[in-house]
């Protein structure tokens, strides 16, 4: 399976926010923590609710937060 062309700004973000967990970002969306995981290390797109809940979470847009590499 290739890798999508998405990147995000997860890691940084949640360094940023007090060093936030991946157990705390998932909690926080309703997702668990390997999905976050994954998302984070660019093995899996989340869907687009997902997307803007992750950045809701950060108080950014989605740009800020996922940029498409295509």
């Amino acid at each position: 399976m290739a890798v999508p062309p998405i990147t995000n700004s997860i890691r940084t973000l949640r360094f940023m926010a007090g060093e936030m967990t991946q157990a705390e970002l998932a909690e926080k969306i309703g997702m668990t923590r390997q999905t976050i995981a994954a998302i984070e290390a660019g093995k899996y797109s989340p869907s687009l609710e997902a997307a803007f809940r992750i950045a809701a979470v950060f108080g950014k847009s989605l740009d800020d937060v996922f940029q498409w590499q295509g």
